[in-house]
C-alpha cells in the first residue's frame, strides 16, 4: 500500500459474520459524560455479546477507583477478540453513510499520518486541530492506548472541498459498491452503512484530496500569501483522541521505526460543505457552585456586561442564537428554572466561547465551582443545570462556513467551541485498527 503524504488508504478489522452489529457499535466514549444512566443502558443492551463497549473507556467513568482494572480489562478484551478470530482483516477505502432522521452525512475512512499532525496552537502542519487541546486530558487516554492492540476511531476530520470532488463522487455510485456493513445503531443513533471503494475510484479520491492541498489552490481558497503551509485536514471531533495517538507515536517512534502502524490513525473524513453536516454548540455544566453567578459575571466583566432575565429556556436560546458577533451572548441556567441572557459589549472576540471560557476557568481555579463538564444538547443542559448546586452556560454555535478560514488565519478556536452534531449523532465505533506488531 503506497502512502501519500499526510494520509493513506486504511487497513482495518471488522466483526466477523454472525456478530450482532447493533450490539457491536457504541457511541464515542467522550459522550454522555454527565449521564451514567446512558451507559448503564448500553451495558444492558449489549449484555454478554461481543461489543466495542468492551474495547473503550467511557469517560463518564474516568477517575473512578476501578480505572486501572478497567484499562486492564479493555486491553485483555482486545487480545481475546483477536485470538478468538472475532475480528476479520480488511484493506482499502471505505465510503460511509450515516443517516439521522432526514439527513445523511457522507464520509471516507482514511489513515492519517501523525508525522503531519501537530496539535500546538501555532500549528502549520497539514493536519491541524480546529480547537485548543487540553493537554491534561491526554493522560488517561494515553494509559488506555499504551499497550492496546487496537484503536477504535471516533475522530471526524474535515476537508474544505466546495466543488465536492472527493467524497460526493463516491456517494453517486454507492449502489455499485459492496456493503461491508449496513445496520441500525442503538440508542437513537440512526443508521450507518459502509461500502467498499474499488481501487480506481479510491485513486481518484486520493488525487482529488492532493489537489486540495496544492499550494496555489490553497492560497486562493483562503486568501493567504504564496508559500503559506497548506492545511488539508482539520480535526473536527476527537481532537484529544488524535492528540493521544500523536503523543504515543512521538514517545515511541525512535524505538519502533518509521513504518510502524502506530504512526497512523484511522479517521473518518467529511466535507465541511456537506449540507447534512450540522454544527452544534457545546455548553458548560458547572458542579458544586458556591458563588452567585450573576454577581460573579458582573464583577468579571463590569459595565460591558448586560444581564437580562429570560422567561424560559426557549426565549433564552432564541436570544443567544440571534446575538451578533459584535455583542456575543451566552444563556445562564440556574436551579429553580431561572434563565438569563448575558451579553458582552466591546468584546475581545466575536466568539462567545473566547469571551466566557476564561470566566469559567477562573471560577474553577478560585473554588467558586468544583468542576465543569462539556455538555451536548440544549435540553440536556437545561435539565441538568437546574439541579441544586449546579448551573449552566448555554453557548451559541459558530457558523461552519467561516470555521476553517478562521483556523487558517488565526489558529485553533478555544477548546470545546463546537460539536459536529449532538451526542447521539457522534461517530459510533464500527471499524477497529491494529496498532501493534508481534513482539512490540
Amino acid at each position: 500500500m503506497q502512502a501519500t503524504p499526510g494520509f493513506r488508504l486504511p487497513r482495518f478489522v471488522l466483526p466477523r459474520a454472525g456478530i450482532d452489529w447493533a450490539k457491536w457499535a457504541v457511541v464515542a466514549c467522550d459522550q454522555y459524560t454527565s449521564e451514567p444512566e446512558y451507559w448503564r443502558e448500553v451495558e444492558r443492551v449489549v449484555g454478554d455479546a461481543p461489543s466495542a463497549l468492551r474495547l473503550i473507556f467511557p469517560e463518564v467513568f474516568l477517575g473512578g477507583a476501578d480505572s486501572a482494572a478497567r484499562i486492564g480489562a479493555i486491553q485483555a478484551a482486545m487480545r481475546a477478540y483477536l485470538d478468538q478470530g472475532l475480528l476479520q482483516d480488511h484493506e482499502g477505502a471505505v465510503y460511509v453513510e450515516r443517516r439521522i432522521g432526514a439527513r445523511t452525512r457522507r464520509g471516507l475512512m482514511l489513515e492519517l499520518d501523525l508525522e503531519h499532525y501537530d496539535y500546538d496552537a501555532a500549528s502549520t502542519s497539514l493536519i491541524r486541530p480546529t480547537e485548543g487541546t487540553i493537554v491534561a486530558r491526554l493522560a488517561p487516554r494515553i494509559e488506555v492506548r499504551r499497550g492496546a492492540e487496537l484503536e477504535l476511531p471516533h475522530v471526524l476530520v474535515l476537508i474544505d472541498d466546495p466543488s465536492c470532488t472527493v467524497i460526493e463522487p463516491l456517494a453517486a455510485v454507492r449502489d455499485e459498491a459492496p456493503a461491508l456493513y449496513d445496520f441500525e445503531l442503538m440508542q437513537g443513533g440512526g443508521h450507518v452503512a459502509g461500502h467498499r471503494v474499488d481501487a480506481a475510484r479510491a485513486e481518484r479520491a486520493v488525487q482529488a484530496l492532493c489537489a486540495l492541498a496544492e499550494p496555489r489552490a490553497f492560497g486562493a481558497r483562503y486568501g493567504v500569501a504564496d508559500g503559506t503551509p497548506a492545511m488539508l485536514f482539520a480535526v473536527g471531533d476527537g481532537n484529544h483522541s488524535l492528540a493521544t495517538a500523536k503523543s504515543i507515536w512521538e514517545a515511541s517512534k525512535a524505538r519502533l521505526g518509521p513504518d510502524h502502524p502506530s504512526r497512523y490513525a484511522l479517521v473518518e473524513v467529511e466535507n465541511i460543505h456537506d449540507p447534512a453536516l450540522e454544527f452544534e454548540p457545546i455548553h458548560r455544566l458547572l458542579f458544586g457552585v458556591k458563588a452567585d453567578l450573576r454577581r460573579a459575571l458582573a464583577e468579571a466583566f463590569g459595565p460591558r456586561l448586560v444581564l437580562s432575565e429570560m422567561a424560559d429556556a426557549a426565549a433564552m436560546r432564541a436570544h443567544v442564537a440571534a446575538a451578533p458577533e459584535s455583542r456575543p451572548a451566552v444563556g445562564l441556567v440556574e436551579p429553580g428554572g431561572r434563565f438569563a441572557l448575558a451579553e458582552l459589549a466591546d468584546p475581545p472576540s466575536g466568539l462567545a466561547v473566547a469571551c466566557f471560557q476564561p470566566f469559567v476557568d477562573r471560577l474553577i481555579e478560585g473554588g467558586a465551582a468544583a468542576e465543569v463538564d462539556y455538555v451536548h444538547g440544549d435540553d440536556t443542559l437545561a435539565r441538568l443545570a437546574q439541579a441544586p448546586g449546579h448551573a449552566g452556560l448555554h453557548f451559541p454555535v459558530p457558523g461552519k462556513s467561516a470555521l476553517l478560514r478562521r483556523v487558517v488565519h488565526e489558529g485553533p478556536l478555544p477548546r470545546k467551541t463546537f460539536s459536529m452534531g449532538e451526542a447521539h449523532e457522534k461517530r459510533y465505533y464500527v471499524e477497529a485498527r491494529r496498532i501493534r506488531r508481534p513482539g512490540d
